[in-house]
C-alpha cells in the first residue's frame, strides 16, 4: 500500500484505527478536479462578480490510489456526498477568496476520507465483577422487600 515517506508533502493520518495508520495519505491531487462558481452570502458587490465558491470533485470508483475495499468503505459511509456517477463532492464557500476556499475544501476532503476509512475499535467482552453482582442482587432484594411491605396483611 503506501509506505512512510513515499510521498512528500502529503497529509499524514494521525488516526490509530484506519487503514492508513502510520502511513501517508496518497497525494490525490492528480485525481481531484475543482469547479468554481459565485458564492452567496455577505460580501456585497464582490460576491456578485467573483467566483469564490469551490466545489471539489473526486471520482471514487476510478481512483488508482485507493484499494477496492477502501473504495467500498468510502462509498458506503459517504453515500450522502457521492452522486449517481460515483463522484464525491465537497463544497467550500466560507471565505471571500477562492484560494482559501480551495484549501478548506481540500482539508474537508482529507478529513472525510480519514473518517470514512476509520474502523471502530472492537469491544472487548468483560466479565461482571463479584462485587457488582452482589450490588445488583442487593438492590433487587431491597426492591422485593419494598413490594412485600405494600401488600395487604
Amino acid at each position: 500500500m503506501f509506505r512512510r515517506g513515499a510521498l512528500r508533502g502529503a497529509p499524514r493520518c494521525f488516526c490509530r484505527l484506519c487503514y492508513l495508520c502510520d502511513m501517508i495519505l496518497p497525494d490525490l491531487s492528480t485525481e481531484i478536479s475543482y469547479k468554481t462558481s459565485r458564492s452567496g452570502g455577505a460580501g456585497g458587490q464582490h460576491v456578485n462578480k467573483v467566483s469564490t465558491k469551490v466545489e471539489l470533485n473526486f471520482n471514487v470508483p476510478l481512483s488508482k490510489f485507493l484499494a477496492e475495499e477502501q473504495k467500498i468503505l468510502i462509498q458506503a459511509k459517504l453515500a450522502a456526498k457521492i452522486n449517481a456517477d460515483g463522484i464525491l463532492q465537497v463544497i467550500a464557500q466560507e471565505e471571500r477568496s477562492q484560494p482559501a476556499n480551495k484549501e478548506i475544501a481540500l482539508k474537508k476532503f482529507y478529513q472525510l476520507l480519514e473518517k470514512a476509512l476509520t474502523v471502530p475499535k472492537k469491544r472487548k467482552a468483560t466479565k461482571a465483577t463479584k462485587a457488582s453482582k452482589e450490588r445488583r442482587l442487593q438492590s433487587k432484594k431491597r426492591a422485593s422487600e419494598i413490594k412485600v411491605l405494600r401488600k395487604k396483611v
